[in-house]
């Protein structure tokens, strides 16, 4: 979750004994947990999409990659736009949008059409999901805000763990024979409640001092991860053609000329899309890195372990959905112990063995693949999943404390709002890759006897690749703080609130 800059108190003060800003907080907390759960849910329904629809491999990757590209490149520009025009207007323009989206989503005729509104519902998610916490700073004294977190926190629980359970459910049981178009029809009574209750009980506000918009920066960055994803989606299949490397090639200039841009601008206007100067604090560079590395991991393995279970192991969708639960739940406990017991005392290395702790649950993934082959059963799957569950829990919740921790308090919602962007950057580029680490180690054409086969030994490269991915990670976070800063001047005020948290499963 993404917050900008902070909000006049003077809404906060006239809220303060006003009952309806818990029917706000209600509403607003119902679109973040909508937004969770499309993150998540999808994933689950991917191969019965494939299936029904014909998807290409390309189109599957872009069915979850599209969202994530457009919602990245609009986080940012989605909270300036709440500051510059009122949170509640282009919150409700949001919700409206994504509900939209979803329709055509759970409508579509085609992959071309099913990949279009997923692009279009992270645009609009781009919109509605950074002002749900500036409406909540908004609407909400300081001493209850505490309070309105822990709800928050509640909430992005219960959409990792519901998300994939929910969409496995509305795919087994074939609604009205729609198939897995449910997953996103359900979306539509929740967002037109939302739409109708929001326009009622939700105070609007501004920002006192917004920054201007920077469209330019927007589509520099935008068509710049365009130029390197869709090569790597679309190179397997077309054979790499010199195109493709230009491209990719190509993107590396236009980023180059983003960060020149950005400097000009800020130097201009003081509104840069990116604050480039967060970049000369050590540990939010390096938080940058291993947030962006991060999220190329969990793009990669949450696609090719849905795919590996229900294509490559023929399990149902409940099956692979319930397999994912004790890796959910032993993400939530070691995230909870993190940051009350062990980060505190050890500090950094909390971090560092939560990425070898991870790293040694996909080891043992890979093993397990290999030594019980296609007859492997979901009980034999949970010492792996629980191992990787507990190391990315001691990772997800500490990290961006530890990225935060040095940077000037005046930049801190600016930097938040960065980390959401690269992390779902990071996610796009991840499931770009998967054509390579994943599909490039297969056949177009599979006879029915080798698919088995041929998508656990995918499964097995993909997660090798993984595996070095957070030995790069280890490495990375030798260069965050060894302790987070706690109350030192400059640091960033301990009630702007952290970065969205993404869902993990599935």
């Amino acid at each position: 979750m993404t917050f900008s800059h902070t909000p006049d108190p003077a809404p906060a003060r006239q809220a303060a004994g006003d009952r309806r800003r818990w029917f706000a907080l209600a509403i607003v907390m119902t679109a973040a947990f909508m937004d969770l759960v499309d993150v998540t849910i999808v994933n689950i329904a991917i191969p019965s999409i494939q299936r029904d629809e014909g998807a290409t491999f390309s189109q599957i990757q872009w069915i979850t990659a599209g969202y994530a590209l457009a919602f990245a490149a609009g986080l940012i520009t989605g909270g300036r736009l709440g500051d510059i025009h009122g949170r509640k207007r282009v919150f409700l323009v949001g919700i409206g949008g994504f509900t939209v989206a979803s329709a055509l989503c759970g409508l579509a005729v085609n992959p071309e059409m099913l990949v279009a509104s997923r692009i279009l519902q992270g645009a609009m998610a781009a919109l509605m999901v950074p002002q749900v916490l500036s409406i909540v700073h908004a609407t909400f004294p300081a001493h209850e805000r505490g309070k309105v977190f822990g709800l928050f926190g509640a909430i992005v629980g219960l959409g990792a763990v519901s998300g994939p359970l929910l969409g496995a459910l509305l795919t087994e049981w074939n609604l009205f024979g729609l198939e897995w178009r449910p997953i996103f029809l359900i979306n539509l009574p929740v967002g037109v409640a939302g739409l109708v209750l929001g326009s009622r009980y939700i105070t609007e506000s501004k920002a006192p001092r917004a920054l201007k918009l920077d469209l330019v920066g927007v589509a520099l960055v935008t068509l710049g991860l365009l130029m390197l994803v869709y090569p790597l989606t679309r190179g397997r299949e077309l054979g790499w053609p010199l195109w493709g490397y230009l491209s990719m090639a190509g993107s590396v200039v236009v980023l180059a000329g983003l960060v020149a841009y950005e400097r000009r601008k800020s130097a201009r206007d003081g509104s840069p899309l990116v604050e480039l100067s967060l970049f000369r604090v050590k540990s939010f560079a390096a938080g940058i890195a291993v947030q962006t590395v991060f999220g190329v991991a969990l793009g990669v393995f949450f696609l090719v372990w849905t795919l590996y279970m229900q294509v490559g192991l023929g399990w149902s969708p409940l099956r692979a959905g319930l397999t994912g639960v004790p890796f959910s739940l032993a993400v939530s406990v070691a995230a909870g112990v993190s940051v009350q017991k062990l980060v505190p005392r050890f500090g950094r290395k909390v971090l560092q063995a939560g990425a070898l702790v991870m790293a040694a649950g996909v080891l043992l993934y890979i093993w397990e693949s290999e030594h019980y082959g296609l007859g492997v059963t979901s009980w034999q799957m949970a010492l792996p999943l629980v191992v990787m569950g507990v190391g990315m829990g001691l990772i997800v919740a500490p990290l961006t404390d530890a990225v935060l921790s040095q940077v000037p308090r005046e930049h801190a919602g600016a930097a938040s709002g960065l980390i959401n962007t690269v992390q779902q950057m990071g996610n796009a580029l991840g499931l770009g890759l998967v054509s390579v680490v994943f599909f490039g180690t297969m056949s177009d054409h599979l006879a029915p006897a080798r698919i088995g086969p041929a998508y656990a030994d995918a499964f097995e490269n993909a997660l090798g690749w993984v595996a070095a991915v957070l030995a790069v990670i280890f490495l990375l976070m030798f260069a965050l703080p060894e302790r987070p800063a706690q109350h030192v001047e400059g640091a960033p005020d301990t009630t702007v609130p952290a970065p969205r948290k993404e869902p993990t499963l599935i």
